[in-house]
């Protein structure tokens, strides 16, 4: 199934918050102060963010201005290639460089971290690449668990510590076997940290400066994972993240849940940071890179779900 099609079915909530923005476009409504009133309040509430939606509702009107338009429905078509472009970024592919490719994965607790560790594995040894799993998350020995699961099912390699042990030394030892190893790309887990506790962030910032001094250079790709449904509440995730160890991208999750789609413009906005991939699925096949245009047309689209 096309990302479009799987888009359409996933993202309920989300063209559900959008059919408000698709009847403007239908609509030859007058640009009066009522108009942008409306479309601020829809952007608002399908997660765009204040910052965001002012941004770009100020963008429109200066545009709307310079072009002379008289009706929403033109404000609404440039809405929707603005977006499009907009989150049309550079460096949005997958980095996998390197030898061995080092993948750091960071979130907090029930973002779908570990699980998206396991998709990716996945979608590795499909395409014939020799995967190793770091569990760099030793606070929890579920975690642990669940990461040496994911490695036997996907058929990775796994690099794990004592319960309690310090997390980069565990990434020392699995950057170190990796290499002597020879595997092609290595996903290190971390813990589920709180953004808020500057003492795991320390930690974290101590687990890319081992990685970098190991590989002579920092992960290949550092990748923030989000839950879709935490609405703007990802973004200070995001923020504070980044300025713990600089993100590469993030991978969206559970758009096939509350998400309402709007936020993932919002971080590319607040952070200048890609959108990489979109979790919209439970299965190993639903973790997808992410195609601007097909996420743009799912929610635009008028056509039933099937």
């Amino acid at each position: 199934m096309s990302l479009l099609s799987r888009l359409k079915t996933t993202l309920a909530r989300a063209r559900d918050g959008f059919a408000a923005v698709r009847a403007l476009g239908r609509e030859a409504r007058p640009l009066d102060s009522s108009f942008w009133e409306y479309l601020e309040d829809t952007l608002v509430a399908a997660d765009f963010g204040v910052p965001t939606t002012e941004k770009i509702v100020r963008g429109l009107k200066t545009v709307a201005t310079q072009e002379a338009w008289s009706t929403g429905d033109q404000a609404v078509a440039r809405f929707r290639k603005d977006v499009e472009r907009f989150l049309t970024v550079s460096n949005a592919e997958l980095n996998l460089d390197g030898t061995p490719a080092v993948v750091l994965v960071v979130g907090v607790n029930g973002s779908g971290k570990t699980t998206t560790i396991g998709k990716l594995a996945q979608r590795l040894r499909d395409r014939r690449k020799r995967v190793m799993l770091v569990a760099g998350d030793t606070f929890r020995a579920a975690a642990a668990e669940q990461l040496a699961i994911l490695a036997e099912r996907t058929g990775s390699e796994l690099v794990r510590g004592a319960e309690g042990a310090d997390p980069a030394a565990v990434a020392f030892d699995g950057i170190k076997a990796g290499k002597a190893r020879g595997v092609d790309v290595i996903l290190v887990d971390t813990a589920g940290r709180l953004q808020t506790k500057s003492n795991l962030m320390e930690e974290l910032k101590k687990i890319r400066r081992v990685i970098e001094r190991e590989l002579g250079a920092p992960p290949t790709e550092t990748l923030l994972v989000l839950d879709g449904t935490a609405g703007q509440n990802a973004i200070s995730q995001a923020r504070l993240f980044h300025e713990a160890t600089p993100l590469t991208g993030a991978v969206v999750t559970k758009l096939d849940s509350t998400a309402k789609g709007g936020v993932l413009v919002a971080i590319v906005e607040e952070l200048e940071i890609p959108i990489k991939l979109v979790g919209v699925g439970e299965g190993p096949e639903d973790l997808r890179l992410f195609e601007p245009r097909a996420f743009i047309e799912a929610l635009f689209d008028e056509s039933p779900v099937s």
